[in-house]
């Protein structure tokens, strides 16, 4: 009867899960949103692997400057085509740590938090392709798109998918550190700020059921 035992996880992903027993603030105002990023060898998710994870929270459109994550991640695959966009070298004096420390953080960074990224199915695709390589399950935090926010804002109806370089013309916002992680995260709340501001326009009161309600899936630019 061993196939009937329970799967036992390490402590940190036992820890992560606990913090999804609390019950979720259900007025927008009053949730903690955790933007963050990811720079990676490549866009194949199954092949690449992570170089770097940013985060910033938020919380009642205020970023908590002091509650963010920065990490850098031991580079066993490399591809120099990529170092023209991120910079990130694999020696250096940047201190790196282990993919499974990398995620160790950032899901004690997270907990129950809802993520938010420019288009999030890349980078959370990227973390649950770590997260299965420790033999953990996915990710169990809810996710907003930036780019589907800015699809409700109905700005600009001319084409479905927008870039982030695009959206921070659009919307003024500098892009100092643009192709960090951390850079691109505080660059990306920002967005998510004002997109949130332009949706309570529209809509008096903001769900996040709302926010999260989509049609169709958000590709990659």
């Amino acid at each position: 009867m061993s196939w009937f035992r329970k799967k036992v996880y390490p402590p940190f992903w036992e820890s992560y899960t606990q913090c999804f027993k609390e019950k979720p603030n259900a007025e927008v105002e009053n949730i903690r949103f955790v933007v963050f990023d990811t720079e990676t060898t490549g866009l194949d998710i199954k092949k690449d692997r992570i170089l770097s994870i940013g985060t910033i929270a938020l919380i009642g459109n205020t970023l908590k400057v002091s509650d963010n994550l920065e990490c850098y991640v031991k580079q066993d695959l490399y591809n120099i085509e990529t170092v023209k966009i991120h910079g990130i070298l694999k020696e250096g004096t940047i201190n790196k740590i282990t993919e499974k420390e990398a995620i160790i953080q950032f899901l004690e960074h997270i907990k129950n938090a809802v993520l938010v990224a420019h288009h999030a199915a890349f980078d959370v695709a990227m973390i649950n392709q770590a997260l299965k390589r420790l033999h953990l399950p996915k990710l169990k935090n809810k996710v907003l798109d930036t780019g589907h926010l800015f699809q409700k804002s109905k700005l600009d109806t001319s084409k479905k998918h927008f870039s982030l370089d695009q959206l921070t013309l659009l919307f003024n916002i500098p892009q100092h550190d643009r192709h960090t992680a951390s850079g691109d995260a505080f660059i990306t709340a920002l967005l998510f700020v004002k997109l949130l501001g332009v949706l309570k326009k529209k809509n008096t009161v903001l769900s996040l059921a709302y926010l999260q309600r989509s049609n169709e899936r958000i590709g990659l630019l």
